[in-house]
């Protein structure tokens, strides 16, 4: 599998192409703000079209220059129902303070064609298959996309940390959950590329991640 990742311009979002192999279709996971230059470099390098868009959230980070790739391309848009309303309205789940900076100056269009995700889809896209693993928190239609080798993390799951949970949807009882009952039960092998920061192991996240180590000591039936 060929897996390009880079940094966009603002927030350090990663933007994750992901196809069989160079010279095929692929996937575009979360394009976010100023990332259209350095996609399409990265298109052009392995020769790849893209099938589809994913997103792992509805936050403007990883949402921005959605409407532009799949545009230009007549492709589908694919996100989690829960957060279908910032797909229509980014502002909607941006913090007090981000709003202010952004002020009325965003102007937003939504795709023509987007689909929904759901708790264990399996996406057979582009030569690829991911499973879909909803695991709210960051937001209430957070997802991560879970190949054989590789999860895609978006913000339920960074080196060392999680997403934070303080802006509108999110829940820190929820995020525990999900970190429990979804990222828990993986395999210790298993790459994780998060939508911030360095990739990691979920073996390594199991044993260094302080917000992992609360989650296995947490018992389900106490609540938060």
């Amino acid at each position: 599998m060929l897996v390009a990742g880079f940094p966009a311009e603002a927030f350090g979002t990663n933007c994750y192409v992901v196809a069989p192999a160079p010279g095929e279709q692929c996937v575009v996971i979360d394009p976010g703000i100023g990332v259209l230059d350095r996609l399409d470099a990265v298109l052009a390098e392995h020769r790849l079209q893209p099938a589809a868009v994913l997103l792992t959230h509805g936050h403007l980070d990883h949402t921005f220059s959605v409407t532009p790739v799949c545009g230009a391309r007549g492709i589908t848009a694919y996100i989690h129902p829960d957060d279908g309303e910032m797909l229509a309205d980014p502002a909607k789940g941006l913090s007090t303070d981000l709003t202010a900076l952004f002020g009325g100056r965003l102007s937003w269009t939504e795709p023509e064609d987007v689909a929904p995700l759901e708790d264990g889809l399996v996406l057979k896209i582009a030569g690829l298959e991911l499973i879909v693993d909803h695991a709210p928190g960051h937001t209430r239609g957070s997802v991560m996309f879970r190949g054989a080798e590789q999860i895609f993390t978006g913000d339920v799951l960074f080196k060392g940390s999680i997403g934070r949970t303080d802006l509108p949807g999110g829940s820190m009882a929820q995020m525990m959950a999900s970190l429990r009952d979804k990222v828990l039960t993986l395999p210790d092998e298993l790459v994780v590329l998060p939508g911030h920061g360095p990739g990691t192991t979920i073996g390594r996240e199991r044993k260094g991640n302080p917000y992992l180590r609360e989650a296995t000591t947490q018992n389900p039936n106490r609540g938060w």
